[in-house]
């Protein structure tokens, strides 16, 4: 039985941690890559270099925390990362299986961020050709010394400038903003979203019965229209408007009931 724990070879003693990994991996590798091994062998010995190189996977993992996905998560996509590369693993190469696995095992885990970030889903096609946008962009920006146009983005990849407009377009279905996220345009600290953004105005319900009754004021007595002034626009009571004009209370109250009866007449009959 194969397993990273055992101790039976004595090239192991005396070999420090790092030493002794890839010692068991090259004999793991040995194993995974003999032709004359039994199938059972050979899946235990890929089993246990996936054991021997999990925290190769947590290392990579802990480089993307705090960004939105659980840990957990991530080590679990670095691990298929992690099986792909002893999967393809040529040990002829001469090359550390930690150096070839860490690319691909990073590279799993940006592809998991790029398919769990669209907040809209997008063809994969899209993504991909956003971040070629993105690349050479930048390569152009830098040559150029200005912001490329999008023919010459089309011609640096090889795609329509139709293409690059739609690529351009699917970024904003890459992330988006919850109304209970902060803001720190507000002078008093981060505020909600719901605090900046833009609300119905209550008086737009209102519109077509101002505009309807704006003729019929017209058409009233300066001193009535001046009550209605007073008294629902500078919400003045009735007897602070009697004191204002020079007549009594009694008498401000029939004007305006006399007044409010004759615009609901109008506004009635003109419905």
């Amino acid at each position: 039985m194969v397993d990273p724990g055992q101790d039976e070879d004595t090239g192991e003693q005396g070999l420090t941690g790092i030493e002794l990994t890839r010692h068991r991996s090259g004999r793991f590798f040995g194993v995974l890559h003999d032709a004359d091994a039994g199938t059972a062998t050979r899946e235990q010995a890929r089993d246990s270099l996936v054991t021997l190189h999990l925290p190769l996977v947590e290392h990579c993992a802990r480089r993307f925390r705090n960004r939105g996905e659980p840990y957990e998560d991530l080590v679990q996509v670095g691990t298929i990362g992690l099986i792909k590369a002893v999967d393809r693993f040529d040990s002829e190469r001469g090359v550390e299986f930690s150096t070839y696995a860490t690319p691909t095992i990073i590279g799993e885990i940006k592809r998991h961020f790029r398919d769990k970030g669209w907040a809209i889903r997008v063809p994969r096609r899209l993504q991909e050709l956003r971040m070629q946008i993105g690349s050479a962009t930048a390569e152009l920006t830098q040559s150029l010394g200005r912001s490329p146009t999008p023919r010459e983005l089309a011609e640096r990849i090889g795609c329509t400038v139709e293409e690059i407009v739609e690529g351009m377009e699917s970024s904003n279905a890459y992330s988006t903003l919850s109304l209970d996220a902060s803001s720190d345009d507000s002078d008093d600290g981060p505020g909600s979203m719901l605090d900046v953004i833009g609300v119905d105005d209550e008086g737009l319900a209102n519109v077509e019965i101002r505009e309807s009754i704006k003729p019929l004021l017209d058409q009233l007595d300066p001193r009535e229209k001046r009550i209605l002034l007073l008294r629902f626009f500078k919400n003045m009571t009735q007897s602070q408007i009697a004191e204002e004009i020079g007549v009594s209370q009694m008498h401000v109250s029939r004007l305006l009931n006399r007044t409010l009866t004759q615009l609901r007449t109008s506004l009635e009959a003109e419905d």
